[in-house]
């Protein structure tokens, strides 16, 4: 077979070439302000706090800033807290998420059209803070580490995606199961679930950015610092200025008589880049599985 180059018209190669460079002015906007942020936190801290444009390269290699962010035992608890809560909430939640979606997707449901709209208008409305406070407050779960993982472990949007996967699924695959002897259980685990696994991945993806980055949640229901996650202790730091223990610490290892403010801007760019770094590891190995997952059931064919 005689190989065929597809002729393209001078506006659609125009079309692209523009298409081209947007997508590549858009892809440094979203990475300026990541090197900046990765670049201030290997600079020189007495640089640094003259410093007020754009960096686009450390100044002077330093890595004393994580020595001193890895030295805050705070900062530490935090991230081990974190971990839990986005570990225990992304398992519940993908489990009632699963088997909800499960029993939504049946079209034998009894009510199930009018359970799904009920469901649906928690996205738009809400009981509200106060009322949420006294829940927790009635159910004894303040300043415990249920009232993190709990309140938030399921949302309706991510409901709402896997009931759509497993929607798609022709049915007749369900029923052949069914004739073999499988149960709901055999059928969500074996049959469904490894066909909608991009969804699933999406599904946790979610799950786990979503828990990574809450702080709200934890700062009205703990009280315990003990208890507090990473982005909890990261708002401190950043916003209400706590660095006071880790500049000291910084000063004292340091040999330094320097004020303690030199370290502070350094902290927090260093903080920062550690706070990021799981997810935006975590981020490539599922992103494979992400565009199949959000798509699905957005064409009906």
């Amino acid at each position: 077979m005689r190989n065929t180059k597809i002729k393209t018209s001078k506006a659609r190669t125009a079309f692209n070439i523009v298409n081209y460079i947007i997508l590549t002015l858009f892809a440094i906007i979203c990475l300026l302000p990541m090197l900046h942020v990765l670049f201030a936190s290997f600079s020189d801290p007495n640089w640094l706090n003259t410093k007020s444009g754009l960096i686009l390269w450390p100044k002077g290699f330093n890595l004393e800033g994580y020595r001193l962010v890895f030295s805050n035992a705070q900062l530490i608890r935090g991230y081990l807290n974190t971990f839990l809560y986005v570990g225990a909430s992304t398992v519940l939640g993908l489990l009632i998420t699963v088997i909800g979606a499960y029993v939504l997707s049946r079209r034998d449901l009894l009510w199930g059209n009018t359970i799904m709209l009920l469901i649906s208008f928690t996205m738009l409305f809400s009981g509200g803070i106060v009322p949420s406070y006294i829940v927790m407050q009635k159910l004894h779960l303040l300043n415990t580490r249920w009232a993190v993982i709990l309140p938030s472990c399921v949302s309706t949007f991510n409901l709402i995606l896997m009931r759509t996967g497993f929607s798609a699924v022709p049915k007749e695959l369900e029923e052949s199961a069914r004739l073999d002897g499988a149960g709901d259980l055999v059928v969500i685990f074996q049959v469904l679930l490894p066909l909608v696994k991009a969804t699933v991945a999406t599904v946790a993806l979610y799950y786990i950015i979503g828990h990574w980055n809450e702080w709200f949640q934890a700062s009205m229901y703990l009280q315990d610092r003990e208890l507090y996650p990473l982005q909890l202790v990261l708002r401190e730091i950043l916003i209400i200025n706590d660095t006071t223990s880790t500049a000291a610490a910084a000063t004292s290892a340091a040999n330094a008589t320097a004020n303690m403010d030199v370290y502070k801007q350094l902290v927090k760019y260093c903080t920062i880049i550690v706070s990021s770094a799981p997810i935006i590891i975590v981020y490539p190995f599922v992103m494979k599985y992400f565009e199949s997952g959000v798509m699905v059931g957005s064409i009906k064919g």
